[in-house]
């Protein structure tokens, strides 16, 4: 025959509420400590991934549109030096 202590229930089930305080406990000091990180990145004006991201394809839009210009430049300029040279030479002799 089995008897039930009436010291061993109370003690398991104060270990119990304990175990459930202590989990509660863990989870409120991890979301504490996640909003302190959160509040600290927030005050050193990280950026975000996602913002990072905008801004790095931005820069690359802008530097091939860069690289296109550059080439049309070159293109103008050297379709002009034969028309500046012609010019120059139709041009009378300054007279002295």
């Amino acid at each position: 025959m089995q008897t039930r202590n009436k010291f061993f229930e109370d003690a398991s089930q104060l270990m119990s509420n304990a175990m459930g305080v202590a989990q509660g406990a863990k989870t409120e000091a991890e979301n504490a400590a996640k909003s302190m990180m959160d509040r600290w990145l927030a005050d050193r004006d990280f950026v975000t991934r996602e913002e990072f991201d905008a801004v790095r394809l931005m820069a690359q839009k802008a530097r091939e549109e860069n690289a296109a210009l550059l080439v049309r430049i070159d293109a103008l300029e050297a379709s002009k030096k034969p028309a500046v040279k012609k010019a120059a030479a139709k041009k009378p002799a300054a007279k002295k």
